[in-house]
């Protein structure tokens, strides 16, 4: 395979959300057609795609005809199956790899890479048995959280556990095995970063922002991060090591916490494009999602820079989306409507981006005021 690819090559999308949506109506700016692998019909991005593939992640008849009618494949979430992509990989680049993915959809794979890595995280460990729970305890302390180490999203997937009473409940709910115990962290804050990064080793990442979650979903983005720039410094660089040493080609955040005596502490990585980097079509040169198609396709990769400072809502199950005709008749709200047709609670349906001038992110009262009708309940 030749890169940079040429105008009207296809870059194969495994996945069909939301990400996937944006991923491709990028790529389209950039001159490529997308073909879509997903098992949901009339899915976000094949709403807006050339070509739909139709079938089951495991489906490796399909995978094949698949790979065989692109010319480079990513994907935009991290729960496929990574021998699906080994299987891809066998026909046509996979960006980022499948060693990658693996990585990142187990948290004990995760935990290690990042400590080797030479970046901080909560104290872990791996729990297989009530006895191994007890152990872990004892090492790590309570209140802690046990995680399942693949699959959980938005909160699932985990319980916290306050007292020594409350472990052998939590390992027994919690399934499948292996899990993992997390101290917990008395955070000040969440944050994340997103960086690109090309075949050719060159990288760059955009500003540290803050998260801001309402149950267990990102609910609003503050970019830039309203807290001391050296520690948003400190975060970028983390999050560069962590590419350069997964040798990373393609799009990748890296979410952090700040704990209360300002250390910051790696928490997840997703190597793909990332719902705390909306924030970036609206407010930059080149977005994130138009970062990702560069990686890809071999591109040349800009600087990820920010022209406004900006503020990302999320428009989170029916409450929220049945404010769309408030929303695109207010001005200064930027609309994203993800295309789906099913109002579930809890579903994330589209965002809203708000810009300020560079360097002049408001206070929590400026936010609400330029949120408007989408303030009503924010903390």
């Amino acid at each position: 395979m030749n890169f940079p690819l040429p105008p009207n090559a296809t870059i194969g999308i495994v996945g069909g959300g939301q990400l996937g949506r944006m991923s491709a109506m990028a790529a389209a700016r950039l001159g490529y057609r997308c073909h879509i692998f997903t098992p949901e019909p009339d899915a976000p991005a094949s709403q807006v795609a050339s070509l739909t593939t139709l079938a089951d992640y495991d489906d490796n008849a399909a995978l094949i005809r698949f790979a065989e009618s692109v010319d480079v494949i990513t994907f935009e979430f991290e729960n496929v199956s990574a021998e699906g992509l080994d299987l891809l990989a066998e026909r046509r680049p996979v960006r980022p790899g499948p060693d990658i993915l693996r990585i990142s959809q187990d948290r004990i794979a995760e935990k290690t890479f990042l400590n080797a890595a030479g970046v901080r995280t909560a104290p872990w460990a791996p729990v297989e048995s009530i006895a191994q729970l007890q152990a872990a305890i004892a090492t790590i302390g309570l209140p802690a959280v046990l995680k399942t180490t693949r699959l959980g999203y938005d909160g699932k997937g985990q319980a916290l556990i306050r007292t020594a009473g409350e472990a052998e409940m939590a390992f027994a709910l919690l399934n499948p095995k292996p899990l993992i115990l997390e101290g917990f962290v008395d955070f000040a804050c969440e944050c994340s970063v997103i960086v690109a990064r090309g075949a050719d080793g060159a990288s760059t990442a955009f500003d540290t922002v803050e998260n801001r979650h309402r149950d267990h979903i990102l609910d609003l983005t503050l970019a830039p991060a309203p807290f001391d720039p050296d520690l948003r410094h400190e975060a970028q660089a983390m999050a560069l090591r962590v590419a350069d040493h997964l040798a990373l080609v393609g799009l990748m955040a890296v979410e952090f916490f700040i704990d209360r005596d300002g250390r910051i502490l790696a928490n997840e990585i997703a190597p793909r494009p990332h719902n705390s980097g909306h924030w970036t079509i609206d407010a930059c040169p080149a977005s994130q999602f138009e970062l990702h198609i560069r990686a890809v396709a071999g591109l040349a990769l800009p600087q990820a820079v920010r022209h406004s400072d900006a503020v990302m809502k999320n428009l989170v199950g029916p409450s929220d989306i049945a404010l769309w005709p408030q929303i695109v008749a207010s001005q200064g709200l930027i609309p994203h409507h993800y295309g789906k047709t099913a109002a579930r609670e809890g579903r994330k349906l589209g965002h809203v981006n708000t810009l300020f001038p560079h360097g002049a992110l408001p206070g929590a009262f400026g936010i609400a005021a330029a949120l408007g009708v989408l303030a009503a309940g924010e903390p």
